[in-house]
């Protein structure tokens, strides 16, 4: 007898990361097919990320199903359909909107409001086996100090209506897993493209440094914010992500956990600006700037931010004050020989990936 079909219903796909997880998860049981949330927007880009997958992976691509609706819409905009709530028996929920600008009332329908829905989504799925839930380590805002992997509400203020989102969203989910619902939560640091090619679908972040100093000549002209060898920058690759999530997700015993993925050793401000600057091929003249001078230039003097091209919102994050522990998903990750790279390391590739394609823009999909 065929074994009985299992499906788990997925959003964010074909997102940055949920077209690298996807076909990972579905290897692991032939008997599983994935159901894709999308949008009506992002229709024809699921359709061509499938057959892509079907190129080299048939087997796999023969088991998605894409589904159009809406994380923002009651029901996820699925209507009441009580046979996909029957047959799901995990649900991975990476769909968010990833805009440090992002105005509140977006951040909210999006991260909050999305979450709420696919959480009760998962209240009505009888056989549900687990909730997988992608947030951030950016749920500690501004926390001064360490940021242990269970910890959430410390009285934090954030940068920006995206991390207060992604905290809310978070709250949700714990507090549903108080509940009963049996959840995994997943906290990325700042990605990045690929850790042996640097390919990324937009440029930002560490990206936005890298094309800064592309364009410039050899000698190239760098500002730096506050005191660079006090604060350090976390940063950590897509295929470490995506590994780490296929490899916990599969696990029974990481069931009501949550892992922070994140370097644990991650390079102070100034040495990763030393790092970037040595993959660039440049040398650089730093002028310092304190972090309210900087923002403000970018923000309010005409012809700044045209000229540099990085948003005021990276600022904050070039001088962020907490460091977070990531001892548990070290541990947990060690079996299978999963550990961060180092930033040194693939900060050529990702020199390399920006040098080809100074023309990528800052905005894709979540």
């Amino acid at each position: 007898m065929a074994p009985m079909a299992t499906t788990i219903l997925f959003t964010g796909f074909p997102g940055f990361l949920g077209r690298e997880l996807l076909p990972r998860v579905l290897a692991r049981d032939p008997a599983t097919r994935a159901v894709c949330l999308v949008q009506a927007k992002f229709a024809d880009a699921a359709a061509a990320a499938v057959a892509e997958l079907a190129v080299d992976r048939p087997e796999l691509a023969a088991r998605i199903a894409l589904r159009e609706g809406d994380i923002t819409a009651p029901d996820l905009g699925l209507g009441d359909d009580a046979a996909l709530a029957a047959d799901t028996v995990a649900i991975y929920h990476l769909a968010a909107i990833y805009d440090l600008s992002v105005p509140r009332a977006v951040a909210e329908r999006v991260n909050v409001d999305g979450t709420q829905h696919v959480l009760d989504f998962a209240a009505r799925c009888p056989s549900l086996e687990r909730l997988h839930y992608v947030s951030t380590c950016y749920v500690s805002g501004r926390y001064t100090g360490i940021f242990e992997e269970d910890d959430l509400d410390k009285g934090q203020a954030f940068n920006n209506f995206y991390e207060e989102t992604k905290f809310l969203a978070e709250v949700l989910v714990r507090e549903a897993m108080a509940r009963g619902l049996p959840a995994t939560v997943y906290r990325p640091a700042i990605v990045v493209g690929d850790s042996q090619t640097g390919a990324t679908q937009k440029l930002d972040g560490p990206y936005y440094i890298l094309r800064w100093l592309l364009r410039q000549p050899r000698l190239a002209l760098l500002p730096v914010i506050g005191d660079p060898s006090r604060f350090r920058i976390n940063v950590v690759p897509r295929d470490y992500v995506v590994d780490a999530i296929a490899h916990l997700s599969g696990r029974a015993d990481t069931v009501g956990r949550t892992f922070a993925l994140a370097d644990p050793e991650p390079p102070t401000c100034e040495e990763a600006l030393e790092i970037m600057a040595a993959a660039a091929g440049r040398r650089v003249l730093r002028i310092r700037l304190p972090v309210g001078l900087a923002k403000a230039l970018i923000d309010h003097v005409p012809g700044v931010y045209r000229l540099l091209q990085i948003p005021s919102s990276l600022v904050d994050y070039m001088a962020h004050p907490t460091h977070y522990h990531s001892r548990a998903t070290a541990e947990a990750l060690a079996p299978a020989g999963i550990e961060v790279p180092r930033f040194a390391g693939y900060a050529p590739a990702m020199a390399a990936f920006v040098r080809g394609n100074l023309a990528l823009t800052s905005s894709a999909m979540a």
